[in-house]
Order: structure tokens, then C-alpha cells, then sequence
């Protein structure tokens, strides 16, 4: 198991956003959660990056509890997450893009920069280096020195995932990796997500198009209302009466 909420619960003001939802992912699988919009998905997912703090229950990830942890250190300890408005810098390359992101894992400081240092110099190395590489593996070195501003919309989905992998996680969370784009390109995207599994890193992604999740996951939560109400394979799900009242039954888009 790598990571565990018990009775995870967020309250904003008075609105409980999640209500003591108790869930597992186990290393090495691929997991989705899934339900509809407002079901508390990106609070659970606020909440296992370290974006949010919980109001009560507990985050343990690798054993270690996470619960009142500052946001640098979840993803020290091996958690990156992507979002569902693509967060890059569009009057960057593709490869500029991930460099940043690499370098934020570096020692290297200001008068490190300045004076070009042998430690600036090596991890500047070290950081193009590990992009080309994360670039070969997202299937975008041909647009590795385009602007981002004129990439496809695809290809920023894949970069942005990408941005989650530079800095070698553990556990990767996507948020809603597959949105925007079209049916051929969402196959493609599975494709990766696979791949990133083949290589021993586990994956936990919001996904609203349920074709794509039904084929690619290996067990799925379902989110109503800030609760959990199932879980399972995804045969399991998919003939669940309860989900498909509250999420299936209105459709892909719900």
C-alpha cells in the first residue's frame, strides 16, 4: 500500500466538501476516482498532495503520516500532481518547461546562477539531461523547442504530464488528464498512462470520461456529495445501482 486516508474529512466554513472517506491505493496500480461535478474529487486530491490540510482524519503515504505536512514536503516524499487548467509557461520552449520544473528539485542557488558555479554548471547538465529523457518518454521531442503557446492542446496535456514526472514520483496524480481533447488523442493518453505504470509508478487520476476510465483502471472510487458511496473493479462499478443513480446514469459528461 502506498497511500491510506482514514475518515478524511474537509470542511469549509460550513460546507463538508469530503466526509470521512477511507481509501487505500496500493503500489503499482492504476486508480481513478470518479463522480459528478461538485462530489468532492478535487478536495480529496487537494488533500493528498498537501494543498489542503484536513479538518480531521488522516493522509499516510509510505507509512509516514502526512496529515499536517507542508506542501513541499509531500512532494519531497515522492507525490506530484497535475491540474485540470494546464499550468505551464506559454512564452516558453517545451523544453524550457521542464527544465523549471526539474531545477526545483536542485541545491543550485542564487550565486550558484550568477557565478556559474562547477554545481551550477553540473546540475544544469543533470536538468537537460532528465528532460530530454521525460521528453522522449511523453512522445514530444519534435516539439521539444517549440513555444508552448503553439503547441496542440494534446501535446500540452502530455507535457503537463510530463511536468509530473520530472520529478520522479512515486505516486502521480492526474487531474482530469483527458479533458478537452478528442477520442483518438484520449486513447493515445491512456497509452501513456499505462506506460508511466509499466515503469513502477503508481497513478491516481480524476477522469469525467468514463470510456477512458472503464479501460484503463484497475480499481474505482466514487464520490457523491463529499462521500465515498463505492468502490471497486470496474465491472464492479459500472453495474453498481447506487453509482449509476448518482453518476452514470447521467451520462459521460454528468
Amino acid at each position: 500500500m502506498i497511500l491510506e486516508t482514514k475518515s478524511l474529512t474537509k470542511n469549509f466554513g460550513g460546507l463538508t466538501a469530503l466526509n470521512h472517506v477511507d481509501f487505500q491505493i496500493l503500489e503499482g496500480e492504476i486508480v481513478a476516482i470518479i463522480g459528478p461535478n461538485g462530489a468532492g474529487k478535487s478536495t480529496f486530491f487537494n488533500l493528498i498532495a498537501g494543498f489542503y490540510r484536513p479538518s480531521s482524519g488522516s493522509i499516510a503515504f509510505m507509512g509516514k503520516d502526512m496529515s499536517n505536512t507542508k506542501i513541499h514536503q509531500f512532494a519531497r516524499a515522492g507525490i506530484a500532481r497535475t491540474f485540470q487548467t494546464t499550468h505551464l509557461f506559454s512564452d516558453g520552449t517545451v523544453m524550457d518547461n521542464l527544465i523549471v520544473g526539474y531545477r526545483l528539485k536542485t541545491k543550485m542557488g542564487f550565486w550558484d546562477a550568477v557565478l556559474h558555479t562547477p554545481r551550477a554548471k553540473r546540475e544544469e547538465k543533470e536538468s537537460r539531461d532528465k528532460a530530454q529523457k521525460v521528453l522522449e518518454f511523453v512522445e514530444l521531442s519534435g516539439v521539444a523547442y517549440e513555444p508552448v503557446s503553439s503547441i496542440s492542446q494534446e501535446a500540452a496535456k502530455r507535457l503537463a504530464i510530463g511536468l509530473g514526472l520530472i520529478s520522479e514520483p512515486r505516486l502521480l496524480l492526474l487531474d482530469e488528464p483527458a479533458a478537452g481533447i478528442n477520442h483518438d488523442e484520449t486513447a493515445g493518453l491512456a497509452k501513456l498512462i499505462k506506460k508511466i505504470q509499466g515503469v513502477g509508478i503508481t497513478v491516481c487520476l480524476i477522469e469525467h470520461k468514463m470510456q477512458m476510465v472503464m479501460n484503463l483502471a484497475d480499481r474505482i472510487m466514487v464520490l457523491n456529495y463529499g462521500s465515498k458511496i463505492a468502490e471497486g473493479a470496474p465491472r464492479e462499478i459500472n453495474s453498481n445501482p447506487q453509482v449509476i443513480e448518482a453518476y452514470l446514469g447521467g451520462g459521460e459528461h454528468a
